[in-house]
């Protein structure tokens, strides 16, 4: 009805008839209306019905509250402990402050800021300025969003290795990007023990997925789902790419602390050539077990992190102003309490049990070298088909059935990782489910327990 309102105000007077309405009486018309009647009066944009944007998502079928109240949450990577004591009393202090309480600068306060040039100079090699390489945002996912508002032109392709993590998508399509998907190629089902390092990318697949229309590569390393940590040999593969289409790179690195077993943790923005053109995103709410505070950064040359301040200024003006001054406290303490090595010590731990867990049921999975997720093979974990699913279910891949059922019958619930990739690519995520060992041991330990009721469901071919 809009659209015909619209079309009769543009006709020329001579040609109205006399029943036309007058715009006050055609808004007295619309007002009496029904809600049903007027629903359909004010279309929503065209780009939520890209990127999943509608779709009930992963998150809402594995909600907690469609689950039973007791069943064993290792499917949303959120942590269920605090932030060390000394980052929260940065917290309680920034709390009692004046300034701290109201709008910090669109670029982060400045102590913060000063607290990330002194720990990432010596990282990237070369002395970070605060004013125009240093960005604080609303949590990593609203920098990243606000990198694509910044950049990123109707119709313009990026480049997403698959599995990826699903807010790229609609992040990317909401800004008018189109997404390309790159594979990941899984280890075989013969390899008796994968690590995340036998995810390996096909860098001629990767050149070949390069058009005219591209504009961006995103990178996620250490990577969620999988736990693979890019080698320097796959960055400078990717890089040469980037290079010679003259691609962004944004480098997701939020999970930069939680690299195992000696792995070496290489920065893209470091491969030579390649600062100019990346961004890297980081994350406090990872790093400090703090992800409700939404304080993350980029880290990148001017002539990005300029245009993405314009865009994220826009979108939400500021970052959370007391958080940030607890994070930088936390930056500035983390030397003295030994903090990265001790939590590194105590995700090792968390990541052993579940590994060693599902060595004794003789289940194969991705043991993983970074970030802190496991991709448990479930190819042999039977299910009856004739399950009581529901219908956001039944119509969705083998991962998510075996998900639910292990939820309902095992109490452990994890998530269905044909969620991380396309449609074209979905049947190579249905092969696995993804365990979040982000958690207490103490619960670790007592979905471990609850995993024993798998044997009964496990059939080797």
């Amino acid at each position: 009805m809009l659209a015909r309102l619209v079309r009769v105000s543009r006709t020329p007077c001579s040609l109205r008839t006399r029943t036309s309405l007058s715009p006050a009486r055609r808004l007295s018309a619309m007002a009496t209306q029904s809600s049903a009647d007027r629903s359909n009066l004010i279309p929503f944009s065209s780009r939520l019905k890209e990127g999943r944007a509608l779709a009930e998502d992963v998150w809402s079928i594995f909600n907690a509250a469609n689950l039973p109240a007791d069943c064993i949450n290792l499917g949303q990577g959120y942590m269920n402990f605090a932030p060390p004591a000394w980052v929260r009393e940065q917290a309680e202090e920034a709390l009692r402050s004046v300034t701290a309480n109201h709008y910090s600068h669109p670029k982060g306060r400045m102590r913060l800021r000063q607290a990330i040039k002194d720990v990432y100079s010596p990282q990237f090699g070369r002395e970070l300025d605060v004013e125009q390489n240093i960005l604080v945002t609303s949590g990593a996912n609203e920098g990243q969003y606000s990198v694509f508002t910044a950049f990123l032109e109707d119709g313009d392709e990026v480049i997403m290795f698959e599995p990826f993590f699903d807010q790229y998508l609609p992040s990317v399509t909401f800004n008018g990007g189109k997404p390309v998907y790159v594979p990941l190629h899984p280890p075989s089902h013969d390899l008796a023990h994968a690590t995340s390092d036998d995810w390996t990318i096909d860098l001629a697949e990767l050149r070949r997925a390069v058009t005219p229309k591209t504009k961006m590569i995103i990178l996620n390393t250490p990577h969620n789902p999988v736990g693979k940590v890019f080698t320097r040999d796959e960055l400078e593969g990717i890089a040469a790419v980037a290079e010679e289409f003259n691609l962004l790179v944004m480098s997701d690195e939020v999970y930069e602390s939680l690299v195992f077993d000696g792995k070496e943790h290489v920065r893209i923005a470091n491969i030579p050539g390649m600062w100019d053109r990346t961004v890297t995103v980081c994350s406090a709410g990872k790093t400090f077990a703090a992800t409700g505070w939404r304080v993350g950064y980029l880290i990148g040359p001017q002539s990005i992190i300029k245009p993405t301040l314009a865009a994220t200024t826009r979108i939400v003006f500021c970052s959370n102003s007391p958080m940030q001054e607890a994070v930088a406290g936390g930056l500035e303490l983390a030397p003295k309490h030994d903090f990265y090595a001790t939590q590194l010590r105590e995700y090792t731990a968390r990541r052993n049990i579940l590994c060693e867990a599902f060595d004794q049921l003789g289940l194969k999975y991705s043991q993983p070298q970074g970030s802190y997720f496991v991709l448990l093979d479930i190819s042999d974990v039977k299910f009856p088909e004739d399950y009581a699913f529901p219908d956001s279910v039944k119509g969705r891949g083998r991962d998510f059935r075996a998900c639910w059922f292990i939820a309902l019958e095992i109490g452990v619930s994890t998530i269905p990782v044909s969620e991380f990739y396309c449609e074209e690519h979905a049947s190579i995520g249905e092969a696995y489910a993804r365990f979040a060992f982000c958690k207490d041991e103490d619960t670790l330990r007592a979905a471990v327990e609850r995993l024993q009721g798998l044997k009964k469901y496990i059939q080797k071919p």
